[in-house]
C-alpha cells in the first residue's frame, strides 16, 4: 500500500471549505510560532537557554513555540531580547478568497 504525504494530505484537505476556514483562523497563530521557532534557531539558543534569559521556564517557550498560546506584545519583546532580535509587527493585505 503506498503511502500518502502530509502535504499531499493537507492540499486535499485544503479544498474542503471547513477545514480551509479552520486553517485560515489558525494561521497568525502558525506564524507566530514559526518566527518564534526560527529567531531561536537563527540565535543557535535552546528553549531552556531562552527561558533563562526570558526569566521564565523551559515548558512557557515550548508552549509559545507550539502554537498553543497567543503571547501579548511584552512576552514577544522578552522573547526577541532574549533572542538578540528585534520585535516587528507588520499588517500584510488579506490573500485573496
Amino acid at each position: 500500500m503506498k503511502g500518502t504525504s502530509l502535504d499531499d494530505l493537507h492540499e486535499r484537505w485544503l479544498k474542503d471549505p471547513g477545514y480551509k476556514q479552520a486553517y485560515d483562523d489558525l494561521e497568525e497563530e502558525f506564524s507566530i510560532a514559526a518566527a518564534l521557532i526560527e529567531a531561536r534557531s537563527r540565535a543557535g539558543l535552546s528553549q531552556e537557554e531562552v527561558a533563562r534569559r526570558m526569566q521564565t521556564k523551559q515548558t512557557v517557550v515550548a508552549r509559545l513555540e507550539s502554537g498553543r498560546a497567543m503571547p501579548s506584545t511584552r512576552t514577544l519583546q522578552r522573547f526577541a531580547i532574549a533572542t538578540g532580535t528585534k520585535l516587528k509587527i507588520s499588517f500584510d493585505p488579506k490573500h485573496a478568497a
